[in-house]
């Protein structure tokens, strides 16, 4: 196995990611699209923890009509966030993309949000229509922007400041798999005794430093992760869209995100908690036959594989953010 040529999700053909925050010095919060290909792709999701805000996820199980989504919008702002959703809905509408009804067409667009809420100082600065719609005008192909952007503007992880990771491998069959990750967890990221990142185990040859944390670095940590207000009731929630270019139906798809889950718990802790609203959202978009047992088996272990490195990568390029509404060191600025 190996990662694709950008390590990250838009390595799946057609995958595109738009990131787009809220204006303003006391605001922390925006939002990041995943578009699908034209046409659209099978989608399902896995919701773990206990305090989610989701959008059109009902529509995602086996038994419900609509098999097609055409972007997944991941979101600051708490339930106030999932209005990002419309304007990423109307871009799609004026692009002609969307499920055919008389007289028009109903884009798909599943979503998810995250708590960033006063983060930046002014409780009001959350995303909107137009931060959704600025989102999708900004998704191309290539390399993803990763760290304090979109969606991981105010994210945090335990005391550290979290933000968007992305990873990709390609396996001995051929097929790609990848995930973009946003870490906003009440969980750690980093083993406190040790100072080392819980998912960095789980990277490929070479991907992350292997150095030992100093012990100052790792007393600093330590402090980092205990500091008063991690960990308040609400106010977390990591989420993530996994992708591949394999054929697979919407339980298919639902399979997927659930073994996913895996990863956060490798490369957070705890996770699933009364604190975080946890989702995953698979897509497939078919350019791939549909895999048999054992191809299949190795999908679903890199699905769990990519999203743990997304993780550390999300943590890794975060950068330290202070503002009106707090401060918060990043993983590298104290390792």
């Amino acid at each position: 196995m190996h990662a694709g040529p950008h390590n990250a999700i838009t390595d799946v053909p057609g995958i595109r990611v738009g990131h787009a925050a809220v204006a303003g010095e006391d605001a922390l919060s925006g939002t990041t699209v995943v578009l699908c290909p034209p046409g659209g792709a099978v989608a399902g999701a896995d919701v773990r923890g206990a305090a989610p805000g989701t959008r059109e996820i009902d529509l995602l199980a086996p038994g419900n009509t609509v098999q097609r989504v055409h972007a997944v919008v991941l979101s600051g702002g708490s339930a106030y966030g999932l209005a990002a959703a419309h304007g990423v809905m109307e871009r799609l509408e004026a692009a002609g993309e969307g499920f055919p009804v008389t007289g028009g067409v109903v884009p798909i667009v599943p979503a998810a949000v995250l708590f960033d809420l006063g983060r930046g100082g002014r409780f009001t600065a959350r995303p909107t229509a137009g931060t959704g719609a600025a989102a999708y005008d900004a998704a191309a192909g290539g390399p993803v922007a990763e760290g304090v952007v979109g969606a991981g503007t105010g994210a945090t992880a335990g005391g550290l400041k979290g933000g968007v990771g992305t990873a990709s491998v390609v396996l001995d069959s051929g097929l790609t798999v990848a995930a973009l990750v946003v870490v906003n967890a009440v969980g750690s990221a980093v083993h406190e005794p040790t100072g080392r990142l819980l998912g960095a185990r789980h990277g490929l040859p070479g991907e992350f430093p292997d150095a030992e944390p100093a012990p100052g670095a790792v007393r600093a940590l330590g402090r980092a992760l205990r500091r008063p207000g991690v960990g308040d009731p609400g106010t977390a929630t990591t989420l993530a869209v996994v992708a591949t270019d394999a054929t697979l139906d919407k339980a298919g798809c639902g399979r997927v995100a659930t073994v996913a889950h895996d990863g956060y718990a490798r490369a957070l802790d705890p996770v699933h908690t009364v604190m975080d609203g946890d989702v995953i959202f698979a897509l497939a978009t078919g350019d791939r036959p549909a895999p048999g047992p054992e191809e299949l088996f190795a999908l679903h272990a890199a699905a769990a594989g990519v999203v743990s490195r997304a993780v550390v990568r999300a943590v890794l390029a975060a950068t330290p953010v202070t503002t009106a509404g707090g401060s918060w060191p990043s993983y590298r600025s104290l390792a």
